[in-house]
């Protein structure tokens, strides 16, 4: 995948944790392309999208990206390959939050069976990456140590 191939940015954020967040940090890594954004270039315009996985199982998030591809593709031409879906923090990674999703691995599935190109990673936080390497957060899926 070539991030600089890319015109359009679906970041999805956990259902739960969107009901107390709102997402500022997210959109501050990518306004300043840090943590899981740094590999996108600064000089570059993107169109951006923030949904939720719709909540557990996370199975949801499978119409709404076929909801939206179906309709850019439609309206604005386009196509899948110029999507990428990044997959927030709080999904992917043992946080203040809580524990990594237990259905993470489910949720890749569903996105590239749509053959949408997948990343991980929003924020990182330097509180929560200083818990992760004392080993008071685990990003195993397993939980909170």
């Amino acid at each position: 995948m070539n991030i600089s191939d890319k015109t359009y940015i679906v970041i999805v954020r956990c259902e739960i944790v969107a009901e107390s967040c709102s997402g500022y940090f997210c959109e501050k890594s990518f306004h300043e392309r840090s943590g899981g954004f740094a590999a996108y270039p600064q000089d570059r315009a993107y169109r951006t999208l923030y949904i939720t996985c719709g909540g557990c199982c996370g199975k949801a998030l499978q119409r709404k990206l076929s909801h939206l591809a179906r309709r850019i593709g439609q309206r604005e031409q386009i196509g899948k390959e110029q999507i990428v879906v990044q997959l927030s923090t709080c999904i992917t990674r043992d946080n203040h939050h809580g524990p990594p999703c237990p259905h993470l691995d489910s949720i890749k599935t569903l996105v590239r069976r749509l053959d949408i190109d997948l990343r991980e990673d929003t924020r990182i936080s330097p509180k929560a990456e200083e818990r992760r390497q004392s080993g008071e957060y685990s990003d195993s899926g397993g939980g909170r140590e």
